[in-house]
């Protein structure tokens, strides 16, 4: 029976809803945060950049308590990890601890195909909601003009001459758009004659695929954003040695594109609390975590920092803790691993469309998949507590069910969150959950962390511990073209560097249709992409595409602009 409330709710969009807030003028959300007016740079109604010459003067301070909101393998049923973070902060900051939201940026491509928006839902939204799902800042167009600006410079310096010798048919650096278009995935350039250049194979990917993107979401500050740039390889000579980004001369001018997009966006949640919103790689084909510059901040200004890895814990929440707390030094003292009872049963084998009527024999089936994310992360040494994202067709013996499990047979506790219909006043059990949980020397000084392998492992076997002990498969398989990649890039100095797995979001598998918790499956490498100036070794599994396709029925045939001037469909 839906409380008063979720019946007033449930006739409202998220957008109708993100519409009648009343925001906050962004100095006075910095100010929250004990962030001077001067330092907040006004970047239209409600949201802000923060200078970086403020930030820099933070470097002494002590950092507060980082939190991770992970979540369950997604289905179609919706998991709402994004609306969970959103209303963990706002609980935390009901009751009584200083705290910071750090979320990305949502990319346009998945905002006008399937998704439709990524800004919270219900009563625990960041906003403003139209302008964080569009343009927003412009972080995004940056990135994308940077990216091509390279491409551009590559193309023109081959055919100026080709003072570097670059071998045409080893150019590995392609085009970006941030929209998904799957005629562009392989692609011929420079047809038309000599005018034009030299005609090769090329392609675009995603934005949010790019290495500019990881580059730009891992570096501390413009010099080290310039030194990353420089070190990126954007083809090899016929000898195969390799070309970087800095002996072509582009990164200076690449960092005059980005300058501006480093600097971190803060924007405000429906409550007027703070939330940072910065960077955006994708989880299921880049390493899927916000800027380090956004969460370093964070970390400074608050008490605790709550973030987001993409997907579910066996991509994000595996990336954040390899990658990002890897190359940044971050020390997470606790995890949340967001579930809902519709999508347990979903991974139980319920089709979408039966999914309101109880029906635990399949919930206990899908608990298999929750239980597997709460041991992985364990796996990092990171305490963790199940977040019950709460639906109005939920039982209590669901419920029930749920909790029993966890604390049974898991350990940890399963908190009901009711964020949605209730906004932070509905999270609040969850906040009092990670502040115990983060109450001890080891989770304050991260002591506990670690991380899954060490830097001197080879290449093929950072792959396989991955593989083996997060996705639970037998072996990794690929033939001796990948064999002899990996070689190569242990021979040219890169073995050192950790694996970034661009897999399917939907299974611990390669097979996006096998739910659950499948094991002893073959993850097969389809190919292997350096990403020097990143700083990781990108593969490429199974069928998983770096620039997506539109869905049958796109976002965009629903998008558009009612009588009145307002944007309808976006979410």
């Amino acid at each position: 029976m839906l409380a008063p409330r979720e019946i007033t709710l449930a006739m409202k969009s998220d957008i109708d809803i993100a519409r009648a807030a009343k925001l906050l003028p962004i100095t006075e959300v910095g100010a929250k945060l004990g962030i001077p007016a001067d330092a907040v740079l006004p970047y239209g109604r409600g949201m802000g950049k923060i200078a970086p010459e403020y930030l820099t003067s933070l470097a002494e301070r002590p950092d507060g308590r980082l939190i991770l909101v992970t979540a369950i393998s997604p289905t179609p049923a919706g998991e709402g990890k994004t609306t969970t973070l959103i209303g963990l902060g706002d609980a935390l900051n009901r009751i009584g601890q200083r705290t910071a939201i750090c979320l990305r940026e949502p990319s346009l491509g998945p905002c006008f195909g399937m998704k439709g928006g990524a800004a919270g839902g219900g009563y625990s939204q960041v906003v403003p909601m139209e302008q964080i799902n569009l343009h927003f800042t412009g972080d995004f167009h940056a990135i994308t003009s940077a990216h091509n600006l390279l491409a551009a410079m590559i193309d023109n310096h081959v055919h100026w001459g080709n003072a570097l010798t670059l071998d045409r048919r080893r150019i590995t650096w392609r085009r970006v758009m941030d929209m998904n278009d799957r005629a562009l995935r392989s692609i011929i350039s420079s047809l038309g004659g000599a005018n034009n250049g030299y005609p090769r194979e090329d392609g675009f990917d995603i934005t949010v695929a790019s290495e500019v993107m990881a580059v730009f979401c891992l570096s501390k500050d413009l010099a080290d954003l310039e030194e990353r740039l420089g070190r990126m390889v954007i083809g090899y000579r016929r000898d195969k040695t390799a070309v970087t980004a800095a002996e072509l001369k582009a990164p200076g001018a690449m960092t005059v594109l980005l300058k501006d997009a480093l600097s971190p966006n803060l924007v405000q949640t429906l409550e007027g609390n703070p939330a940072f919103v910065h960077g955006g790689p994708f989880a299921n084909i880049a390493h899927g975590c916000n800027s380090v510059i956004a969460t370093r901040a964070g970390l400074k200004l608050a008490d605790y920092v709550v973030t987001e890895a993409g997907f579910g814990a066996d991509l994000g929440a595996e990336k954040f803790f390899d990658i990002k707390c890897r190359k940044a030094g971050l020390k997470p003292a606790a995890a949340v691993i967001v579930a809902t009872m519709r999508a347990l049963k979903m991974h139980g084998g319920v089709p979408k469309d039966q999914l309101e009527k109880e029906d635990l024999v399949a919930l206990k089936r899908g608990l298999a998949n929750l239980e597997r994310h709460v041991r992985n992360v364990a796996k990092f040494g990171v305490p963790a507590v199940v977040a019950i994202n709460t639906f109005p067709t939920d039982t209590e013996a669901e419920h029930e069910m749920v909790r029993n499990a966890c604390r049974d047979n898991l350990g940890v506790d399963a908190i009901v969150c009711r964020n949605w219909a209730e906004g932070g006043a509905g999270c609040e059990d969850l906040a009092r959950a990670v502040v115990t949980l983060t109450d001890t020397p080891e989770a304050l000084d991260g002591r506990g962390f670690r991380l899954l392998y060490p830097d001197d492992l080879s290449l093929w076997e950072k792959v396989r511990m991955v593989a083996t002990e997060i996705y639970h498969a037998g072996d990794i398989i690929a033939d001796k073209k990948i064999r002899d990649r990996f070689r190569e890039l242990e021979a040219e100095g890169y073995g050192h560097l950790p694996v970034c797995i661009a897999k399917t979001q939907y299974s611990f598998s390669t097979d996006p249709d096998l739910r659950n918790a499948p094991s002893g499956h073959s993850v097969p490498i389809r190919e292997v992409r350096l990403a020097a100036g990143a700083g990781f070794i990108v593969v490429i599994c199974g069928e998983i595409m770096t620039m997506p396709g539109l869905p049958r029925s796109p976002a965009a045939e629903r998008i558009h602009i009612d009588s009145n001037g307002l944007v309808q469909g976006l979410f």
